[in-house]
């Protein structure tokens, strides 16, 4: 499944996800939590059912549904599950014990199950079971990981500096997440960039997501899409490079280093050009 894009769409705004279904996100996130309010949580839900009713099989529909130790998320599951979104999205997940407990749920209502994206740091409990998930990792789509609760959670003022880059604590949370992804064999998403209007910070901000080791992002306005698709799809160049990597290796199979391009090239690197030529569907 190709995950550059994920775009977040309100629950509660049935003409903003007919909008998002014409664009090109990878993959769209039905929102039944942070931007929905309570008082519209049922309003929510029945507009996502109608909407995943028709657009099976024309998209990607993922389903963010509340956190599971809420009875909204039992509502959430009960309204949504039945028209087989192709993943939900779990907030405050707290590694392989969230995703078992979701899918006791879920064996209730008939055990459909769909895969699962955990946002799997935004509790402190949550950033110590990171590697768990290689435990569940037949049921995820990806993991990912936020910036946004966990500081207001151990009483940080915020996890950015003055200009948008993060401060030391959240960088070590998202270099977690990212081998947690990889130790589960799974897709690693990156976090949301909340200043929606700064197109050029998005992009570096992307492109740093793909230089380590991110597959795809979160987005939250329509506008980020291009940019962040543009960021995760691999350049001529580098698909060219891994290729050539790749040949020459086949090209003489006994060695362990070669030289190509001046350069000395090692095993490390095949990995590296195969995962690229993989990610690219080449």
């Amino acid at each position: 499944m190709k995950l550059r894009s994920l775009l977040f769409v309100p629950g509660d705004r049935p003409d903003r996800m007919e909008k998002a279904k014409g664009l090109d996100a990878d993959a769209l996130i039905i929102d039944l939590e942070d931007s929905v309010a309570f008082a519209r949580k049922q309003d929510a839900r029945l507009a996502a059912v109608e909407f995943l009713s028709r657009t099976r099989g024309v998209l990607q529909r993922f389903v963010r549904i509340n956190p599971l130790d809420t009875e909204l998320a039992d509502r959430d599951l009960e309204a949504v599950i039945g028209e087989r979104p192709d993943a939900l999205v779990l907030p405050k997940a707290e590694g392989a014990a969230s995703i078992r407990h979701l899918d006791r749920k879920l064996a209730q209502l008939g055990d459909i199950l769909p895969l699962v994206l955990p946002i799997a740091t935004e509790t402190p409990k949550a950033v110590f079971r990171l590697a768990e998930y290689a435990e569940v990792a037949e049921r995820l789509v990806g993991l990912s990981w936020g910036a946004e609760d966990l500081p207001a959670m151990v009483g940080a003022a915020t996890s950015r500096r003055d200009d948008g880059s993060y401060t030391p604590p959240y960088e070590v949370v998202r270099s977690l997440a990212l081998f947690g992804a990889s130790a589960a064999g799974t897709a690693a998403i990156e976090t949301v960039f909340p200043a929606f209007r700064d197109l050029d910070g998005l992009a570096q901000y992307a492109k740093r997501g793909m230089r380590d080791g991110f597959a795809g992002m979160m987005a939250i306005h329509p506008a980020q899409i291009s940019v962040i698709n543009a960021a995760f799809t691999p350049s001529r160049e580098a698909l060219d490079h891994a290729r050539a990597v790749v040949s020459a290796f086949e090209a003489d199979p006994g060695a362990g280093v070669i030289v190509l391009d001046g350069k000395m090239i090692d095993a490390p690197h095949l990995k590296q050009a195969r995962r690229l030529l993989s990610f690219a569907k080449v």
